[in-house]
């Protein structure tokens, strides 16, 4: 069972109150460890890992109350259940403490079946979060999940400047009618492994994946220095790595497959949309709309990565690109001037 590998720090200055809290604890199952003040246990809390804190309220060089405030302002202490157990009096202390984020408010000397309840309820809230962690991480990226987890799921968006990258496999829906399901499935699996790969050893983040075709973006959630810079190498690498994957087809007489990637950089309206019980984390625009559009253009123009102006005035010169003239696309009332980026090769490749 969970409980049986659950850790509990004890913060106390009292040695008594610790043995005797140490041994409740151990008898229900768990493990135990001492803090013998405030500073103690918040240094222990952020060295190792433990599933709940039972603190005491009176303490030397820092007090519980200033361990509660610093739990609850650390992003990666407050998900740690708190029991209070103190004999200080008075509802208004009581209350401050839960204010601040414990779980509960137990009065010394501690009853022991009270205790065994608490503790028990604590590390079972705290099993469900772990797991809701768990699932949101399986299904979105990991930069996604902890804007999710740190904004508590706030739907609503903003705007940001940030480089969006489409791509998509060549030819796919034939290739996928001449093998069996279980094969198109694998490849796709491998495909985006790679693709995940290439995109997050840049800061991206792929929020969208619509069969062959994918989108990620860079700079949302999270900003990045040079995000156009950063969307370009990771095309870069996507197609590095491809190029190394066909390898391994061709050896098992597999036909190559080819990708084409569009990358837009500007304004976008970022956010979270749906409903509480159901939604996703999406940027639109007319930056998403250009980078959908270049990555189609990419069978017209013959070439493996489009972007537009904006993306390789970013560049200022670090990447070798090539202007293909404007092209009118649906949507925009303006023809945009693209280019065609040369495909560069991977790191510690020669």
């Amino acid at each position: 069972m969970a409980e049986d590998t659950s850790r509990v720090l004890i913060a106390d200055d009292n040695k008594v109150n610790r043995l005797l809290l140490s041994r409740s604890v151990e008898l229900l199952g768990h493990r135990s460890a001492p803090a013998e003040n405030g500073r103690l246990a918040l240094e222990k809390l952020r060295s190792e890992a433990f599933d709940l804190l039972l603190l005491d309220i009176e303490m030397p060089e820092l007090d519980g109350f200033a361990v509660l405030e610093q739990i609850k302002a650390d992003p990666q202490l407050r998900e740690v259940p708190v029991i209070v157990t103190s004999s200080i009096e008075g509802l208004d202390n009581v209350v401050r403490c839960i204010n601040l984020g414990a779980e509960d408010y137990l009065r010394k000397p501690v009853n022991q079946v009270l205790l065994k309840a608490r503790i028990g309820a604590s590390l079972e809230k705290k099993r469900l979060r772990d797991q809701q962690k768990a699932l949101v991480r399986r299904f979105v990226t990991s930069e996604v999940a902890d804007d999710l987890l740190q904004s508590d799921f706030a739907l609503g968006g903003k705007w940001l400047c940030a480089s969006v990258l489409f791509s998509d496999i060549r030819g796919f829906t034939a290739l996928v009618e001449s093998q069996g399901p279980e094969e198109t499935i694998d490849l796709l699996n491998t495909y985006h492994m790679l693709m995940f790969d290439a995109i997050g050893s840049y800061g991206g983040a792929v929020n969208q994946i619509m069969g062959d075709g994918l989108m990620a973006l860079f700079g949302a959630p999270l900003p990045l220095d040079d995000c156009a810079g950063s969307a370009v190498a990771a095309g870069q690498e996507m197609l590095g790595l491809i190029e190394q994957f066909n390898h391994e087809r061709s050896a098992v007489n597999k036909p190559a497959i080819r990708i084409g990637i569009g990358i837009a950089t500007g304004n976008v309206v970022a956010g979270y949309i749906g409903t509480q019980q159901r939604g996703t984390y999406t940027c639109i625009g007319d930056t998403v709309n250009l980078a959908a559009r270049l990555e189609a253009h990419t069978k017209v123009a013959g070439c493996s990565i489009l972007i537009d102006d904006a993306t390789q005035r970013a560049l200022g010169g670090s990447v070798p690109t090539q202007s293909l003239g404007e092209v009118p696309f649906k949507g925009k009332a303006a023809a945009v001037e693209i280019f065609s980026v040369m495909a560069g090769q991977l790191h510690g490749q020669s």
